[in-house]
């Protein structure tokens, strides 16, 4: 997590269809390596003690109307002390037009300067959006990483243990591949992970005896996707006999990665169990209990031997 990420200004350009007024170098060199950005109203007050020069900066129409409304000498000074604090990307919305003295400023102090038609608002948050994943902290895992019933399910477990034939059953059984073998974990916000793979081996596998193939060529594009939200992990190990698993779930079990807690499974392997199956009834059991039902809780209760907390008495009553 220590690593620090970074996106080129080409690869924002190119996602938002943005228009390249002024870059004093070619876009692909321009890096962004903060996800904050940063309306400059104080900056254009005078206030300048306080500046992330790290944040993309965005000009909208509050702010040409503010500098409406001075002289044509204090305009000219506020905008070169602004460009002066040397923002990495500055970003005018609504397709207004470039005042010839930001223009000037840009070329001065070599600021990009580029502008969106999108309003304001929109802008913003589709642009925190794609930083927020772009600059992601992130880490890559051996496993695969697949959606089955919209949950996002991580395979963990030690190579030959079947994580590949078993993304291969649960592909021909209706779910996606995401990743195989190298699984790209972001963490995007404080609550959320999200999976991909490597570009460079997106939608292969590799089965024992068989080689690699491609996934989206065999089954088509409905049995991939390029990401996913990991709801869940499960480690897939060789059955132990002398190891006591869980048989009744009352307990959730989680697996922290890169700072947040996942709901986790262990499920052992051995021949005759259908992990597809298997996993298809974790992924729906999952999705049960985050919507508040314990099917292990219901059983005892009916046999007497719990009872549910005051606050969940009316969800007990619909089962």
């Amino acid at each position: 997590m220590g690593s620090k990420f970074t996106v080129s200004l080409k690869k924002l350009v190119k996602e938002f269809n943005l228009e390249v007024i002024y870059c004093p170098c070619d876009p692909s060199e321009v890096l962004i390596s903060s996800s904050d950005v940063n309306r400059p109203g104080l900056q254009l007050a005078g206030f300048t003690e306080i500046f992330d020069s790290q944040r993309i900066q965005i000009v909208g129409k509050s702010e040409y109307v503010f500098l409406e409304g001075m002289s044509s000498e204090k305009v000219k000074s506020r905008i070169d002390s602004y460009f002066s604090l040397k923002p990495p990307l500055v970003v005018i919305t609504r397709g207004l037009e470039v005042i010839g003295t930001v223009l000037e400023a840009a070329k001065k102090y070599g600021i990009p300067l580029v502008r969106t038609s999108e309003n304001t608002s929109t802008f913003l948050a589709s642009l925190i959006s794609v930083l927020n994943v772009e600059l992601a902290p992130r880490i890559t895992r051996h496993g695969v990483l697949v959606e089955c019933y919209g949950e996002g399910i991580l395979l963990l477990g030690e190579s030959g243990v079947g994580k590949s034939e078993t993304a291969i059953e649960l592909v021909k059984r209706g779910h996606r591949l995401i990743a195989d073998d190298a699984v790209e974990i972001r963490r995007v916000s404080n609550r959320t992970l999200v999976g991909s793979s490597p570009e460079n081996i997106r939608h292969f596998l590799e089965l024992r005896g068989v080689g690699i193939i491609n996934a989206r060529r065999i089954f088509g594009m409905g049995a991939i996707k390029v990401t996913e939200k990991i709801d869940m992990i499960i480690q897939l190990e060789a059955w132990d006999q002398n190891k006591v698993y869980d048989r009744m779930g009352m307990e959730n079990e989680y697996t922290e990665m890169l700072g947040i807690s996942i709901p986790s499974l262990t499920i052992p392997v051995k021949p005759g169990r259908n992990l597809a199956i298997i996993i298809e009834v974790a992924a729906m059991n999952n999705r049960q209990k985050k919507m508040g039902y314990n099917a292990a809780q219901e059983l005892l209760q009916r046999l007497g031997m719990t009872a549910p907390s005051d606050e969940n008495v009316d969800d007990w009553n619909l089962y």
